[in-house]
């Protein structure tokens, strides 16, 4: 048998996946942060959902 491959350690595995819908304007809109940010669309959301939540930390 072969051995099953394993990716990178981490720490935080990413384990739960979440299916949104979007229009194609706001889809637009998160490939154009993704590029200006050099993050794929998974680290954009998660990134901009921590910014989010910090937002409201201050309120």
């Amino acid at each position: 048998m072969s051995e099953k491959k394993i990716g990178r350690p981490t720490d935080n595995p990413k384990n739960i996946s979440v299916r949104i819908r979007m229009d194609k304007t706001t889809v637009e809109k998160l490939d154009k942060c993704c590029e200006i940010e050099k993050l794929n669309r998974s680290e954009m959301i998660r990134e901009s959902i921590h910014r989010a939540y910090d937002s409201l930390e201050d309120k």
